[in-house]
C-alpha cells in the first residue's frame, strides 16, 4: 500500500497527522510526504515537516493520493500550476484520491472532483459545487474511489473509514483500539449544528483572518469548469 501525502507550507498539521497515524498501522503500508523540494516545511502550527520525496522522485502510481487542508497556504495551492499538474498526473494513476478539510478544494482545483460526492470543513462546504462536486455534510464521505474527510479532527475518522473500505473492518477496528480512539470531548461544540451562537460568532471572526478562499475558488473553478 503506497500512500502519497502532499505536504506544503502553512498546511494544517492535524489534517495530515490524523490519517497518517492511522495508516501507520496499515499492514505493509509505505508513506511518502511529498513537496516540490525536500526542504523543511513550516506548517500553520509552527511545527516543521521534512518531506521524504520531491515531485520528481515521488511514486508515479500511488495507491492513495492524499491532500490535507489549511487556510492561506491551501488557497495559494488552488492556483499553483506546478502543484495542480502533479496532482492531475498522480490522480490519473492512483487507486484512491483523498483529502481532509480544505484539501478537497485543492483536489477540486485539479479537476479531480467533478461528478463526485465530497465533504470538507463546514466553512468551505458551499465552495465544492464550483468544482462540479456534490457537497455532503458528513464526517467522511466515500464515493467510488474518492474519499474525503471533514475539518481537521475528522481525519482520524476518515482514515479509519478508508482503511475499513480497503483493508477490511477487522484491521480498522484493531487500529482504532490500538490508538485508543474513543472521543469524549468536553463540549458539544464541534459543528455548527450543535455550537452556541456566541461560539459561532467568535469562530467566524477567527476564520475571517484567513481570507482569500472566495477569490481562490473563483479563479480556480473558472479554469476547471471551462476545461
Amino acid at each position: 500500500m503506497k500512500i502519497q501525502m502532499l505536504a506544503y507550507p502553512d498546511m494544517t498539521l492535524l489534517d495530515m497527522v490524523g490519517p497518517l497515524q492511522v495508516w501507520n498501522l496499515w499492514p505493509g503500508g509505505e508513506t511518502q510526504l511529498v513537496w516540490k523540494t525536500t526542504e523543511p516545511i513550516k506548517t500553520d502550527s509552527s511545527a516543521v515537516l521534512v518531506p521524504n520525496a520531491d515531485f520528481a522522485s515521488a511514486w508515479t502510481d500511488p495507491d492513495i493520493l492524499f491532500v490535507p487542508g489549511g487556510l492561506d497556504g491551501t488557497f495559494a495551492l488552488m492556483n499553483d500550476d506546478e502543484v495542480l499538474g502533479f496532482l492531475k498526473d498522480r490522480g490519473s494513476k492512483a487507486k484512491w484520491i483523498t483529502s481532509v478539510c480544505t484539501g478537497a478544494l485543492v483536489l477540486g482545483a485539479a479537476g479531480l472532483l467533478k461528478g463526485y460526492k465530497s465533504t470538507t470543513h463546514w466553512s468551505a462546504l458551499d465552495a465544492l459545487p464550483a468544482f462540479g462536486a456534490e457537497p455532503v455534510k458528513d464526517r467522511w464521505v466515500i464515493d467510488r474511489n474518492r474519499a474525503s474527510g471533514g475539518g481537521v479532527t475528522a481525519g482520524i475518522d476518515f482514515g479509519l473509514a478508508l482503511m475499513a473500505e480497503v483493508a477490511g473492518e477487522e484491521i480498522a477496528r484493531a487500529t482504532q483500539l490500538g490508538l485508543e480512539y474513543s472521543p469524549n470531548p468536553p463540549f458539544k461544540s464541534g459543528h455548527p449544528d450543535e455550537a452556541q451562537k456566541e461560539t459561532m460568532d467568535l469562530v467566524a471572526q477567527l476564520l475571517a483572518g484567513g481570507g482569500g478562499m472566495a477569490e481562490a475558488v473563483e479563479q480556480a473553478s473558472a479554469r476547471v469548469m471551462s476545461g
